[in-house]
């Protein structure tokens, strides 16, 4: 077709040198996440030392700095991924267009405005930086990236190829090695054929998740999945638990969460217990012969578990006696074992003097949820993240063996439970991942089968560009998932990357609930329909394992120091 004498040219959905133009973004995007911390240092230090009171006074842009090296680490992680494939002949249309389209969104975002939250968009500005700052991050590469990166036609190419593989078990290649991806479709497989045609069931129900369920998943492996053969378990990596969270997740969180106290409770006797309590323990976690519950919230404590009441108090004999109040305890009627943190020194008022205590009790049954002398508790009915259920415990001379502390050793406890903080991120963000996953294999199937003016829901832009930005967020979460137990499997500290990717996965995983339930339209807020319970238990994730505000603090912590 003619115009002004010249032939027009369509440009090209996927840019040419893709791999050329991301790599060269990183560089000026590192030295811009540089410049903030610099600033950001600046604006919370007192005589060159940061001031934890001036990080609270100046949260913004703390937490801002938290956000945007999330950002950067992302998509230091995507460009990683990428290159990985381009060597082993896998970068295909799909996975550059997921690649492209990341790069051009948070590019852009880190310029105009990243979203902490709904409500909250954090700008260069708020942490410190001026003009100079934005025009560093106009390079030739970047304008590309954010002018040409994230268009409609990249989003529409995108969904159609979704189309094209629908039914897939993810969209785009992971990445990963074959022996994880063999985990991935066997769990995968029992999600579809034993967890989700009776997820929306239990959820609506608000039933526990069947012991036949549990069984099944014991004999699978899963609570025994990263704890080693010499104790019982399989002795895998944490990429591999990873991978089977995030599959049981996206078959129904409640099931994708079954084995994470059990993770708690293993890597708590690990680090931390004697060669006794390893021996006596970790055999009976890996085989679910003992359910384990984590106990360690309380009503006026919230993520300060620092300053937490229940005392545990030393009788003649050398037991404890435990009395106080804890609060958002999943799972605790049918559980064995309580990994129960208490102040056995009562002349300390912070983290110091709690110890760590492996509680035994014996599971309730519906008519008597809490039989064990000394223990008392209630249900707290809650939105979703159900199967498990979260009750309120009281305790009032309950009885905990002295040979049943930790390590065997008072005023450890606060230190053994921030050694499981790496693992438990990791394991909430994969949970994360496979929720937005729910999220997005719902909406797809609804809004190829919903006809609305004539066509499918598909066909609207404004509906496949949503499904195409759920199939590239969740990547983006997925790849600096994956990194974070890598890291981990490779004895490197890893509380910074863990943090990251709980921080992000939980916001990827509420974005494509809320979009899927947009998607659905007024079904969307029908009970009956899947996505509604998406909707609810995505909600938890921005909470539990380090509420989003508690987790952006923690990373600014880390880049501060």
């Amino acid at each position: 077709m003619a115009h002004d004498g010249q032939d027009l040219q369509m440009k090209p959905i996927v840019l040419p040198e893709l791999l050329t133009l991301t790599a060269a973004a990183i560089a000026p995007l590192e030295a811009t996440l540089e410049a903030a911390r610099i600033a950001v240092r600046a604006t919370v230090s007192q005589e060159d030392r940061v001031s934890g009171q001036l990080i609270e006074e100046n949260q913004t842009a703390a937490h801002g700095l938290s956000w945007l090296a999330t950002y950067v680490y992302a998509l230091r992680q995507m460009q990683q991924w990428a290159d990985k494939l381009q060597n082993n002949g896998s970068f295909n249309e799909m996975e550059q267009l997921i690649h492209q389209i990341a790069f051009g969104e948070y590019l852009a975002q880190v310029q105009g405005g990243i979203q902490m939250n709904q409500g909250e968009i954090l700008r260069l500005q708020d942490l410190g930086l001026g003009q100079d700052a934005l025009h560093a991050l106009r390079t030739e590469a970047i304008v590309t990236l954010t002018e040409g990166g994230n268009t409609q036609a990249a989003r529409s190419r995108l969904a159609e190829m979704m189309q094209e593989q629908a039914g897939a078990t993810m969209f785009g290649a992971s990445g990963l090695e074959e022996e994880l991806e063999m985990i991935r479709d066997q769990f995968r497989r029992y999600a579809s054929e034993k967890v989700e045609p009776h997820a929306h069931d239990w959820h609506l129900k608000d039933e526990l998740i069947p012991m036949e369920v549990i069984e099944e998943l014991a004999e699978m492996g899963v609570f025994g999945l990263t704890i080693p053969e010499e104790f019982g378990g399989f002795g895998l990596s944490k990429a591999s638990m990873v991978v089977v969270s995030e599959e049981l997740s996206r078959g129904y969180i409640g099931v994708g969460s079954l084995a994470t106290r059990s993770e708690i409770a293993a890597e708590l006797i690990l680090c931390g217990g004697t060669d006794d309590q390893k021996e006596q323990w970790l055999p009976k976690i890996a085989s679910a012969e003992i359910l384990p519950t984590a106990v360690f919230t309380e009503p006026n404590t919230g993520s300060d578990l620092g300053s937490l009441r229940t005392r545990a108090v030393k009788t003649e004999t050398g037991d404890y006696e435990i009395t106080g109040n804890k609060t958002w305890i999943t799972h605790a009627a049918r559980t064995h074992v309580m990994t129960l943190l208490a102040r056995t020194d009562p002349e300390t008022t912070d983290h110091r003097g709690l110890s760590m205590f492996l509680a035994e009790k014996t599971p309730g049954t519906d008519e008597n949820p809490f039989p064990t002398e000394g223990m008392t508790g209630g249900e707290i009915e809650v939105l979703g993240y159900r199967g498990m259920k979260e009750y309120e415990l009281g305790f009032d001379g309950f009885a905990v063996k002295q040979a049943n502390l930790l390590g065997g050793a008072e005023g450890k406890g606060f230190k053994q439970l921030m050694e499981t903080f790496e693992s438990a991120r990791i394991q909430t963000a994969a949970r994360a991942v496979g929720v937005a996953q729910s999220a997005l294999d719902i909406s797809m199937q609804y809004a190829q089968d919903r006809k609305q003016f004539g066509k499918s829901l598909i066909n609207f832009p404004r509906v496949s560009g949503k499904l195409a930005m759920m199939a590239v967020e969740i990547m983006v979460a997925r790849q600096l998932t994956y990194f974070s137990a890598w890291e981990k499997d490779h004895g490197h500290r890893c509380d910074l990357e863990a943090g990251m990717a709980k921080l992000l996965g939980a916001r990827v995983a509420w974005a494509a609930a809320d979009n899927g339930l947009q998607i659905h339209g007024g079904n969307g807020f029908a009970l009956e329909y899947k996505i509604s319970r998406v909707l609810c238990d995505a909600r938890i994730l921005n909470i539990f394992e380090g509420a989003a505000e508690i987790q952006a603090q923690v990373i600014a912590r880390r880049l501060l120091a």
